[in-house]
Order: C-alpha cells, then structure tokens, then sequence
C-alpha cells in the first residue's frame, strides 16, 4: 500500500526537529543502535561487578529523638552492635521446657553455638555471646517458651545470611528430637530477598492482554522483551548506584513493579503506532522513525514527568524515601530511553514481521476509522459524552465514596505479628508474644545521655514503671564510662499497636522531662514505634509542600502541553482523588480487614509510615500517561476543527483501547505483588493496582469526557497572560490523525507549537 499524500506531508513534518533526527538515525542504522547497547551492558556489568555494592536498610531520621538515641548507642555501646538472633524455645501446648530431658537438648545447642565453629573468623561473621534460656527473664511463667539472643560480631547483611543458617539449622537439629520447636527473629533474622513469582505473573497477564490487541505474538512479544530488557539495564545500574550510596531493600521491589509496567505501556504505544504507519504504507524505516518521532514524543514526556514527580519525594527530608523515589525514577527513565533507541532499531528490522504467527482464534482488529467508530470503547465514549451530566454525577460519587475511606488510615509500622506464619520470625513473635505478653516484641528503649547527672538513668526508671500501659522497666544499663544509660520499657500492648503511640507520647511528653527536670541529662525515647512515628511526623509536616510541588508540575506541564489551565487543573484534581481512592482501598483492607485474606495476610497493622509519599509520587507520574495519550488526541481533533464533545467521542475511539489496555497491563502487573510474601510489596501493589485502574477507567475514560462535554469550549480556556507566559511543548498522540478542516472552517485553536 503506497501511503497518501496527506502521509507523506506528516512524514515530512515530523522529521524535523532533534528528537526526529534521533528517530530516524535509530532507524536508519539499526544493528549500530543493537551493537552500541550490548556495549553498554557490557561495560554496566563490568561496573556492577568492579564497584557495585550490596542493598543494605539504613534509616536515619534527621533530628529526631529516635535518631538522637541511635548515635548514641553506636558512639558508646560500640561491642552491641552486631546483629541479635533471637534464639526462641517452645514445648508443646500445656507442657514445659525445663523438664531434664528438654533442658539437657536446649543446653547442649547453646553449647554447640559457644563451641569455636560458630566463633568469627576473619571477616566472616560468628557469634560473640550467646545468652542463657533458663534465667528468670528469659524463662516465661509457665515455662512453655524460652530464648537466647546470639549476639553477632557484626552487622548481618545479604552476604552472612548462610552463617545464621547454620546456626538456626544446629539449634534445631539439636533439639528438635526432645520435642522442642525452635524459631528465630530478631535483627539478624530476615527473609531473603525473593523476587520472581510476581513479576512472572505480572507478564503473564500482559502476554494475555497484548494478544488481544496486536492479535499476533511477534507483536506481543516485543513489549514484553523490551520491559525485561529495560529493567535488567535497570537493575545493573541500581547496583552501581548501591556502590556509591546506601540503597534500600525495598526499592528493587519498586524497580520491578514500575519498570514492567511502563516498560510494556511505553512500548504498547509506540509498537502500536508503528503497525499503523506500516499499514498506511510507510517503509519499516519510515515507519519506525515516525513512530519514535510522534509516539515516542508522548513517552519521553509521559516518563519524565514520573521522573520529576518522584523528585519531589527530597521534600520530604528523609534520605531513604528520597533514594526510594531515584530508584523508581531509574526504571522508568531507563525504560524511556530504551523505548526510544534500541526498540526503534528492532521495529526497523523487523519490519512486516511484526504482522506474523496471527492468533488463530482472535479477528484481526479493523483499524480503520470506521472499524475504530464501532468499537466497544467507541460506544463507551458516545455513551458517555451523551449522558454526560449523570455518568458526571454517578462516576463523582463513587469516587468521592471510595476516596472518604482513607480517612480512616493510621500511618506507622506493622510488626512481625502481621507477617505470613511460613516465616519463622512470624512463629517467634507468636510465640514470644504469647509467653512474655504483646509487648515483649517491641521494647521502647530511653536513651540516657547523663551529662553529670548519674541519677538520671534511675529516675527515669522509677517515674516510668508507674505509667499505664507499662508491663515493666529493666533495669538501667550503662556504658562502661557510666555517661549513657539505656531504661528498657516493655509496653503492654503489641508495637503497632494505638496504645503503644499513646505510651510513647506520654514517655516523651510527660514522664521522660518529669524525670530528667532541674538537672543537665538529656534522655530520647525510641525503638521501633517511636522511630516510625518520627518519620509519620516527618512525612506529615512535609506533605503539603510535596503535594504543593507535584500538583504545581502537574499544572504546568499540562498546561505547556495542552494550552489549558481547565484541562491542567482536572488532570490534578481527579489525580488526587485516584490516589485517594487507592489509600482508601488499601485501608479497608490492610488495616481495617475487609477482604483481608485475599492478599494472603492474616493480620490487621496500620500503613506503613512511607508508602503515601512514594505512592503518590508514582501516582501523579503515570496517571499523565493516560491523560497525556488520550488528551493529545481529543485536542488534535478539537484543533482540527471538531466541536469538543464530537472531540472527545473521536479522541476515546481512536486511542481508548490502547489505553485501557494499558491500564489493565500496568494493574495487573501491580495486582501481582499483591502474592508477594512480604507486606510492603503488598501494600504498594494493592494501592497502585486500585489507583492506576481508578485513574485509568473510571477518571480518564469516564469522567474527564463527561466533564470537557459539560464545560464545552470552555474546556480550553486559558487566560491569554499564561498562554504568552508559557513555552510550547509538542506532544503528539500514539494515532496521528490528519483529519482535515471542513471547508470554510478556521481552526478553534492555535496547535500546540512545533518542535
């Protein structure tokens, strides 16, 4: 098919420009493009491998009195610094574990860890101490659970986990034939970092989802390539950057999360305009180079304005949140780029070959303009533009409805309690909970700084053991320079629990400056609920700042794009209410419990202190997808003359079905980390999953059309002080469309200017 000549003049007109020539030269030479990044790989594994570096959780919290009682522990408790296993005994219901045959097994395995085997050894890691199980504290009342904590000589990370293996795997073979158990926590203690199933279920449901959109596998193939391709590239530099910085555990977990999904949306959309342009009759070069030039245009916009938004996450002040927000932004830059080079190169070999191995069962997809008038979402678009008051109203109030939900959410940190019972850490806190009391597992130590004040350590540990909702006080412990003290408070109550708040505001608000009053020391309460309270704290006081950045670049970059602050100031508002829908979601399930055991945990917990931040960040990013792909198109209908609800019905059935697709891509691939084992990934992939489909189905393909055919012209009013003020950016749709004038008809509005 030999293109038209209204092609040719489209082709000719989106070759200018240095993003064209980049298009055209990725095409024009594609096996140069394919060498260059196999060299760069080349040269990113040889970085990983000479100064890559580990991931490590490191949490500092700038300020705070948590933060405050952590270096001093590090600066005068120097010998405690290594990691504690918790070593847990229990016999079974009802019995005991000090009967002579249990406690001669329970001894000879805290034998057996003393022993030189498990001793350090150069720069291996080994055991320091191990405690003693049958003393009054660490013997429960009724005798059924007992611990020892095996102190490390270091700090264990990923590379010392078979060390503590071996020391779990002695301790229990040693007594479980009395008819011991034995399970284990504590920091030394954690799961190893398991990625896999998610990410193959993720791309699993995107095989599906592509299948019915190219109908052909070459073509469905490729997305999913490109994504797997673009987050290993990903991946190797996040080790680069762990060489350099500290890098936390969570944020491969992100990586893949967003990296898969924009990964195949990004490449949905510029393989999709690609096969058009093929179609028209465009060579594969031509094709591949216009391809980058218009839909590659919106994917590079689309993917630094995640980039920008997860920038904001620095406003929050909290090092690991912001490093959290570089490692997201990591996946999708490197993604953008990828999409803009290497998938280019492999489109203009492959040619009309992308057409091949035709799924069988499924009609090739009529794209034509009046194959694309009859589609599903065709008829979506007609129905809601004709009904566009009530679909108005209904949408508003659901949303609305959903979103109130988040008010019920209580940001802090769910404790092992709330983990999968696979896990032994979750088994010992049971256990330890039910032998000791709930707030066993969550001490609140009260650093002493004594500054001449010897008494201090002791005052505070005899104002304290009189408060309500404290089981007990231990005993001061001092450094050996008796200069800080530690008063270990045991709350009654689990540590994420409301109580427990409550007992560290009083600590800190009354009871603690009670105590130290008149004299020079000073004294920080922390532990584990106190520390996440500081960063909610944190995070709270920083929000309105953060959203005030995102909106803001939400507001300008829309605004540059689509030369009106209606449109811009929609897209920011109905983005709110999508996050908001997605925080309510997840705090009906995760903290409140309904429908609790589908994401397969068994415990309520509140929300973790960081996710809204991180969350909202991504959030406002990829909604600008959907925005931006299907706005593009409704406004270059509207400047081609249409009326706005004649637009808008144009605009949702030329690019509607790609960009539901997308949405159901990107939340699948989000819902798939709900299977996760850890609760972090599940929270993320639940939240994420429910906004992005929020965002997608019911706000961009419902309710913004609703609203731009209620509003009418009014839809692009910009008052003309901005529109001078504000640079033109272009953004061309996934589907260019050369829809001419009508005769006699001048253009409504100026197009969005060239570049």
């Amino acid at each position: 098919m030999e293109p038209t000549l209204e092609r040719r003049a489209a082709h000719e007109r989106l070759s200018t420009g240095a993003l064209a020539r980049w298009t055209r030269a990725c095409a024009t030479h594609p096996w140069r493009v394919v060498f260059g990044f196999f060299v760069m790989v080349a040269l990113l594994v040889a970085l990983v491998v000479t100064v890559g570096g580990e991931l490590r959780d490191e949490f500092e919290i700038p300020g705070s009195d948590t933060q405050k009682a952590t270096d001093l522990i590090k600066a005068e408790f120097a010998a405690e610094q290594g990691g504690v296993l918790n070593v847990v005994f229990a016999a079974p219901e009802g019995e005991r574990l000090d009967t002579p045959e249990r406690k001669a097994a329970i001894q000879r395995a805290i034998a057996q860890l003393k022993s030189p085997e498990f001793k350090p050894r150069g720069d291996k890691a080994g055991l320091e101490s191990v405690g003693n199980p049958f003393s009054k504290e660490t013997l429960s009342d009724d005798g059924r659970v007992a611990y020892a904590e095996a102190q490390f000589d270091q700090t264990i990370e990923a590379e010392d986990r078979d060390a503590v293996v071996a020391v779990q795997d002695a301790a229990r073979e040693t007594v479980e034939p009395a008819g011991v158990t034995v399970e284990y926590n504590g920091e030394a203690e954690f799961p190893p970092v398991e990625q896999g199933t998610e990410e193959t279920l993720g791309l699993l449901a995107a095989i599906i989802v592509l299948l019915f959109v190219f109908r052909s596998f070459v073509a469905m193939l490729i997305p999913i390539a490109l994504a797997i391709t673009a987050l290993a590239t990903a991946f190797l530099l996040l080790f680069i950057l762990a060489g350099l910085t500290d890098i936390n555990t969570i944020t491969p977990i992100l990586v893949s999360m967003i990296g898969l999904g924009v990964g195949i949306d990004y490449s949905l959309f510029i393989v999709t305009r690609f096969r058009q342009l093929l179609h028209e009759g465009l060579s594969p070069q031509d094709a591949a180079a216009e391809a980058g030039a218009s839909a590659g245009r919106a994917v590079w916009f689309a993917g630094l304005t995640v980039a920008i938004s997860v920038s904001g996450l620095a406003l929050i002040g909290l090092d690991f949140v912001t490093k959290l927000g570089i490692g997201s932004a990591l996946g999708v830059l490197t993604t953008v780029l990828i999409a803009n080079s290497l998938l280019l190169a492999v489109l203009a070999l492959l040619g009309h070959k992308i057409d091949r191995l035709k799924v069988p069962f499924l009609r090739a997809v009529d794209d034509s303009e009046e194959g694309r008038q009859k589609t599903l979402v065709a008829r979506w678009g007609r129905f809601v533009t004709g009904h566009a008051r009530g679909v108005f109203a209904v949408g508003l109030l659901l949303v609305l409805a959903l979103a109130s939900t988040s008010a019920l959410v209580r940001l802090g940190a769910a404790d092992q309690g709330t983990q999968p019972k696979e896990q032994t850490s979750r088994r010992a806190y049971d256990l330890l909970a039910d032998g000791f009391g709930p707030g066993f597992n969550g001490p609140i130590p009260i650093v002493v700084d004594v500054n001449g004040d010897r008494q201090a350590p002791k005052k505070i540990h005899d104002r304290v053991q009189n408060l309500p909702g404290v089981a007990s006080v231990g005993e001061p412990q001092l450094n050996d320079e008796k200069t800080v003290g530690i008063v270990f408070v045991t709350p009654e109550s689990a540590p994420q629990d409301e109580e427990t708040d409550k007992l560290v505001d009083r600590l800190r608000n009354d009871a603690v400056p009670g105590a130290t009053a008149g004299g020079d020391a000073r004294a920080y309460v922390s532990g584990q609920t106190a520390a996440f309270k500081d960063i909610a704290e944190q995070i709270v006081d920083r929000m309105p700042l953060f959203l005030l950045y995102i909106i803001g670049v939400t507001l300008i970059l829309l605004a540059m794009a689509f030369r009106s602050i209606v449109i811009s100031a929609t897209a920011a508002i109905t983005t709110i209410l999508s996050a908001f829908v997605g925080f309510g979601v997840l705090t009906l399930v995760v903290q409140e419990g309904h429908l609790l055991g589908l994401t397969g945990l068994d415990q309520t917990g509140p929300i973790e202190t960081f996710v809204p931040p991180i969350a909202f960040a991504i959030l406002f990013g990829l909604s600008m997808d959907y925005m931006v792909f299907l706005m593009s198109r409704i406004r270059e209908e509207h400047v081609h003359g249409l009326k706005t609800q004649e637009a808008v019905e144009h605009g949702i059935a030329a690019v509607g079905r790609v960009v539901v697709a997308a949405a159901l891509i990107m939340g699948t691939v989000f819902a798939a980390f709900i299977l996760s084992a850890d609760r972090i990934p599940k929270e993320f992939g639940l939240l994420l999953a429910v906004a992005i489909l929020t965002d997608a189905l019911i706000v961009r393909m419902t309710l913004v059309p609703a609203l731009l055919t209620l509003l009418r012209e009014k839809s692009w009013y910009i008052p003309h002080w901005l529109d001078r003020a504000l640079p033109n950016v272009t953004i061309e749709p996934p589907h260019d469309s050369q829809t001419p004038l009508p005769p006699g008809v001048e253009s409504p509005a100026q197009p969005v200017g060239g570049g």
